[in-house]
């Protein structure tokens, strides 16, 4: 059974087109539709979500101004760079001290997570 080449030619253009259009329209993401949520939904977000995310954000505060026995902490990076340095490995300190400097700008991240988490729900979850 042969194919005309009338037909293979208009079926080409039409994966073409497809395959041409297809990124242009997904690639729009910049209007959402608004989520509606029902009250037992908006509830439990309110009620067990955000408690938790805010609690987690707390955590991972504390943790990276913890002191040099906090594990994870800036200070407990710095200490194990001073170490690496002592032990004659300047070069694994020196990428601790990066990651010490790069964990200790992530407060600032943070602080607006808690903005951002403050503002929702001061906005959505304040008895009206």
């Amino acid at each position: 059974m042969r194919i005309p080449a009338r037909a293979a030619l208009a079926a080409c253009g039409a994966v073409a087109m497809i395959a041409v259009g297809a990124p242009a329209a997904s690639a729009d993401t910049t209007s959402y539709a608004p989520i509606t949520l029902s009250p037992e939904e908006s509830q439990h977000l309110c009620a067990d979500v955000l408690p938790h995310l805010i609690d987690r954000k707390n955590k991972l505060v504390d943790k990276i101004n913890g002191g040099a026995d906090v594990r994870g902490s800036v200070a407990w990076l710095k200490q194990r760079a001073q170490n690496q340095r002592a032990k004659g490995h300047p070069e694994l300190a020196d990428k601790l001290d990066q990651r010490a400097t790069r964990r200790a700008g992530r407060v600032d991240d943070l602080k607006s997570v808690d903005q951002r988490l403050t503002d929702f729900k001061n906005a959505h979850c304040v008895a009206k």
